[in-house]
């Protein structure tokens, strides 16, 4: 609006009706959490949690008959009552949004919770379903969770007890009351009943985090008076759009003063809190930056910082409070540091607080461009401005540690303006500079080229300093934007090292770890969980006891054997398509360890990557290590898809009854053949396979060109793939031997290459399931017992996938150790 009268403010302002609660999203995430770790809970100690079942059971039959028959009945009376009176009470205080919202959340959890309820019972998830109820005689009828008691607590988790205690305690008692009913004369279980409750709260939070809450922020007039309140009269205020990145907070404003005198503000204010820096002369006009701090979002971005916390030594992850109170008086404090340090950073004007929903912080407003919008881009000049701006900081020992180029200002005169140093430390250890330093340089590199930005640091930093920053240039350290930025434009963070390393002495530069826990090594630890409940759940299906105890040990011996000729082919299959020299026994545990990888990831992805990562660290660069092992592929590929075709030829030639494929597979065949004449048929499939396929042969060919004029180069390679494939056959064909019976080596070969084809189309780590589905159909339409048929294809997967699994990792952590991975 225009003020008609002096002393009204204009206002420009649009707030939120209903906004998104982070802290809702955490507390969902924690209450997921809290249900695997009762579920995980009771697989691992269900004994335990019996005995302590079966004495609340106990006790309760001591109970009064009468009493048991009535007391469920009372029990849910009352919990049925209360929820039903607090919803009365807001409708009649017309928040008739507010209950539907909360009765639809109801249904909705108590809807899923009863699929749930369904889903237990299937067999193929009985252990989870005993584990939850402490399965013993009588208690299979009991469910799993109580879709009542589940929709009542997502029913009032919608609508929040907050500030309600009296009908908070109402709710406990009545929740306490049916709980025990349910444990003493339902049998229903404690652990059963605690992943009720999460399963209510989880499922009630995360529809209010993506529905939103009602909003009660405060407006523009109410920030413009507290702001008054500290000696900053507004005349004007304007909400701005925010940035995606740049200054943090929930809302900006566009402020802009009038006549203020010095002793307005009083020195209760000021003691409070309420401080005012640089106040403005009278009749003096400035424009302010408003930045306000709504509670409704703390714990922003909590879950992706505690990730960073546990993955990152503590000096390298900025560990930002989670109360927003704690984040704005940080803020403050890192404003004022700047500016003691003599830094061009905006002054703060202000710092108030409005009401309990907001926390405000004023900045003098400059007028410029950040280095982001710059076009073109800076001078030399202005880059000098910008490291000495830096400089400043970090000599009061003050970093900013958000150097991104939308936190950098460059004003008209020339001159820099370092926005926002809230994410920084105060006291900052020579790491954490040298950090604030590496993410400059990446941040220049980006915007100006790796040229300019290594040599302004040869110009401003000494060559002690650049071997101290050297070795933090890496992605991990980086800002979240940065990182971004980099994964599209791969080779500046190389080329920048590439040119800082000539300014330094050779050698001196020594690597530096900055991660607590490595993706390798969580890698490591998902697929140690994975192999041990997948080992399990095959070995459940199946006695492996009695397999092993029918099985020729002799027989065994020999799969074995094969099984680690495997891994020999597979180096040999390396070695020959890369122009490199390889030693064979690292290329061999490379080969090795890629069995491991096996476990989380498709066979045919997880043991490429592994291979194209160790040439890269034997100086093999990049494209020629990816060409190479794609051609690797390729070969494998022509030869399998050849080796199908000659060995079906010959088993149908030698066999005196043909081998009747299942039906399932004609049906299989039939999609994969549909699917291709219709990407085919289609221009945008076309299209599509032509993008995957051309940068594929663009690599491949040129290679294949330089490998065919190396007759030995080629025969390695084409004889280790040959290798590797006539081991399996030959492994599977001595599991079925290790059990009596014999079927044609051809036909064998058609089983093992029809069946590991399979897997390797099924993205599922190690074609698991699909593998295991086709050899047995394969070997029992070759003639083999249903039963032989089983107990062969576990046999040949403990000797070829399972048993190297514990070898793969010790490899793995070898080759990491050895630094060649």
């Amino acid at each position: 609006m225009t003020p008609s009268q002096p002393g009204e403010i204009e206002v420009t302002d649009q707030l939120e009706r209903r906004i998104r609660k982070p802290v809702d999203l955490l507390r969902c995430t924690l209450s997921c959490v809290e249900i695997v770790a009762l579920v995980l809970a009771g697989l691992a100690a269900s004994a335990t949690t019996t005995g302590v079942e079966t004495d609340i059971v106990g006790a309760s039959r001591r109970l009064p008959h009468a009493l048991l028959d009535v007391a469920p009945k009372v029990a849910l009376i009352g919990l049925f009552l209360v929820p039903v009176a607090l919803g009365l009470q807001l409708l009649l205080r017309r928040q008739l949004r507010r209950v539907g919202e909360a009765v639809a959340t109801g249904v909705l959890a108590a809807a899923v919770a009863s699929v749930v309820d369904n889903l237990l019972r299937h067999a193929a998830v009985s252990r989870l379903y005993d584990a939850i109820i402490m399965s013993r005689p009588g208690a299979s009828h009991v469910a799993a969770l109580d879709p009542y008691l589940v929709g009542l607590v997502a029913y009032l988790t919608m609508i929040s007890l907050v500030g309600r205690p009296s009908w908070r305690n109402a709710m406990w008692v009545a929740a306490g009351v049916y709980s025990i009913v349910l444990v003493t004369a339902l049998h229903t279980t404690v652990l059963s009943l605690l992943i009720t409750l999460a399963a209510g709260r989880a499922i009630g939070l995360a529809v209010r985090y993506v529905a939103g809450s009602a909003s009660q922020r405060p407006g523009a007039r109410d920030i413009a008076a507290a702001l008054a309140a500290a000696g900053v009269r507004v005349t004007a205020i304007r909400r701005v759009r925010q940035p995606r990145t740049g200054v943090a907070g929930s809302r900006r404003y566009a402020a802009t003063t009038g006549e203020v005198t010095a002793g307005e503000a009083t020195a209760g204010e000021v003691t409070a809190g309420q401080v005012t820096a640089g106040q403005v002369k009278m009749g003096e006009t400035t424009s302010l930056d408003v930045v306000v701090y709504d509670q409704d979002q703390q714990a922003a971005g909590a879950i992706y910082r505690v990730y960073r916390s546990v993955r990152l030594l503590g000096q390298v992850s900025r560990n930002t409070p989670l109360s927003v109170d704690h984040e704005v008086e940080r803020r403050a404090l890192l404003s004022y540091a700047a500016e003691d340090a003599g830094a061009p950073t905006p002054p703060l004007r202000a710092f108030v607080r409005v009401g309990p929903e907001a926390s405000v912080l004023a900045y003098t407003h400059y007028e410029g461009t950040t280095l982001a919008n710059r076009n073109p881009g800076c001078s030399d000049a202005e880059l000098s401005s910008i490291w000495d701006a830096v400089g400043r900081l970090h000599a009061h020992r003050v970093t900013h540690r958000a150097l991104t180029a939308d936190r950098i200002l460059l004003t008209g005169d020339g001159q820099a303006v370092l926005v926002d140093p809230g994410d920084g430390d105060v006291a900052a250890t020579d790491l954490q500079i040298r950090l604030d330093l590496s993410q400059l340089l990446a941040e220049l590199a980006l915007f100006v080229g790796p040229e300019r930005a290594a040599d302004l640091a040869q110009e401003k930093a000494s060559a002690d300093e650049l071997v101290a920053v050297l070795p933090l240039l890496q992605p991990v350290v980086l800002a979240r934007s940065t990182r971004h930025a980099l994964r599209h434009r791969r080779d500046v963070l190389p080329a920048l090292r590439k040119l800082l390393s000539a300014a330094v002495p050779e050698g001196s530069v020594v690597p530096v770890r900055l991660e607590r826990i490595r993706l390798r090594t969580l890698l490591t630890m998902v697929a140690s969980v994975v192999a041990a409940y997948l080992l399990a759940g095959e070995l459940e299906r199946a006695s492996l006891a009695s397999v092993l105890r029918s099985a020729d040990w002799r027989w065994s011996i020999v799969g074995l054997a094969l099984s680690a000729t495997t891994y020999i082919g597979a180096a040999l299959a390396l070695s020959g398509f890369v122009p490199a020299r390889l030693k064979f026994f690292r290329t061999l545990f490379v080969q090795v360890a890629g069995s491991f990888v096996t476990l989380v990831t498709p066979a045919a992805v997880g043991g490429a990557a592994l291979n194209v990562r160790y040439l890269q660290r034997k100086k093999v660069p990049a494209p020629v290590a990816a060409a190479s092992v794609g051609l690797a592929q390729v070969v494998a590929f022509v030869l399998h898809i050849s080796l199908i075709v000659v060995f079906a030829a010959v088993a149908g030639t030698t066999a005196k009854t043909p081998i009747h494929p299942p039906t399932w597979a004609y049906f299989v065949l039939a999609g994969i053949v549909a699917v291709a004449l219709g990407v085919f048929a289609l221009p945008a499939g076309r299209r599509l396979l032509r993008a995957r396929v051309t940068p594929t042969l663009g690599q491949v060919l040129p290679r294949l060109l330089e490998v065919a004029q190396q007759p030995r180069k080629l025969a390695e390679g084409v004889g280790g793939q040959l290798m590797l494939t006539a081991s399996y056959i030959l492994c599977l064909a001595a599991c079925v031997a290790a059990f009596g019976r014999s079927v044609p080596i051809a036909s064998v070969a058609v089983v093992y290459l029809t069946g590991s084809a399979i897997g390797s189309v099924v993205p599922t780590p190690g074609g698991l399931g699909a593998v295991e589905a086709a050899l047995t159909a394969g070997l029992t339409a070759a003639g083999l017992h249903s039963a032989v048929a089983v107990s062969s294809v576990l046999l040949f997967r403990l000797l070829t996938f399972w048993f190297p699994v514990p070898v793969g990792w010790v490899a793995l952590s070898y080759l990491e150790r050895t630094h060649d991975l």
